[in-house]
């Protein structure tokens, strides 16, 4: 199954020096969810030839216009498109009001089914879908701000093919040593088929973190802590370290220690100031903590391996 994170927009408060406002795209099996929605996603859209029929929900990390302005562009498009397919967005207090008031003024009445639900800062699962979940979590910034932890569901255990060729296994029997269950006589409790002798591991489970913007806080650290790709804001050099704490952003040398605390297989930079025309100081300073670490760019594809853990 696929896992994948594309970049739409890296910079924060406006668009220069090439790149966009914040969006992503987090694409998971067949359905994508859109995080964050800046000034130009719909332009980033096309071209970088982004199948939208797949987005089935728009999360909304807080209520900064470079977060959120290109929203309703997106939804309009979605509407003059036929599009018939339900969407729900995930967002902040205010919103909701803020989409309505637009479409009431605009005489809009949308093709599809609109959801909203309300989230504030707080620790909530969002999505529960058959093969992933979306949990938010509270970051430190000067409104309220969510992040949000991406993570596929527990996948079936892989069977011996030499021990299946050797025994005769009933369904029911092949059925819970895949949902990782002993199998054990109904008569006697006598163990029959274990799990370590007819199975492997299952794969190891995905996850992906966006941390949205915040301030330096290590109390961020156990929403994501392991995850295998963590996607950290990065506005500042440490030269203006005072103007990331006076504005609530961070530095890109305190996301790579964020990320080298919280034991994240990988750290993707973003949100990047209008003042740096190149990223490549940005880049330096966070590898000097954290090495394994790189800059998002506009239309690159971040796929997360699936891997067996034997």
């Amino acid at each position: 199954m696929d896992f994948h994170v594309t970049i739409l927009g890296s910079n924060s408060a406006a668009p220069a020096h090439n790149r966009n406002q914040t969006s992503q795209l987090v694409t998971i099996g067949r359905v994508s969810v859109l995080v964050d929605c800046g000034e130009g996603t719909q332009i980033q859209f096309r071209k970088f030839g982004i199948k939208t029929s797949k987005i089935e929900y728009i999360l909304i990390s807080h209520l900064h216009g470079d977060h959120y302005l290109g929203l309703m562009g997106v939804l309009s498009t979605f509407h003059l498109n036929k599009r018939t397919k339900p969407l729900t967005i995930f967002g902040p207090k205010g919103l909701d009001e803020i989409i309505t008031i637009q479409l009431k003024y605009g005489n809009i009445k949308l093709n599809y089914p609109l959801t909203f639900v309300q989230i504030d800062g707080e620790k909530k699962k969002l999505i529960d879908h058959k093969s992933f979940e979306v949990q938010s979590f509270p970051t430190k910034h000067r409104v309220p701000c969510n992040g949000f932890y991406f993570e596929e569901k527990p996948k079936p255990r892989n069977l011996r093919k030499e021990m299946l060729q050797q025994h005769k296994l009933s369904l029911e029997a092949i059925n819970n040593l895949k949902a990782g269950k002993n199998v054990f006589d109904e008569d006697s409790g006598e163990l029959i088929y274990s799990l370590d002798d007819f199975t492997y591991p299952p794969p190891h489970t995905r996850s992906y973190a966006y941390s949205a913007d915040t301030i330096f806080d290590p109390e961020l650290i156990p929403n994501f802590e392991g995850v295998d790709l963590l996607y950290h804001e990065s506005t500042f050099m440490e030269s203006e370290k005072e103007r990331a704490k006076e504005t609530f952003h961070s530095t890109a040398s305190q996301a790579a220690s964020i990320a080298k605390q919280a034991n994240v297989k990988k750290l993707l930079l973003g949100h990047y100031s209008v003042r740096y025309k190149e990223l490549n100081g940005l880049l330096m300073e966070a590898k000097e903590v954290f090495p394994n670490t790189e800059l998002s760019i506009e239309g690159i594809t971040h796929v997360l391996e699936e891997w067996m853990p034997y």
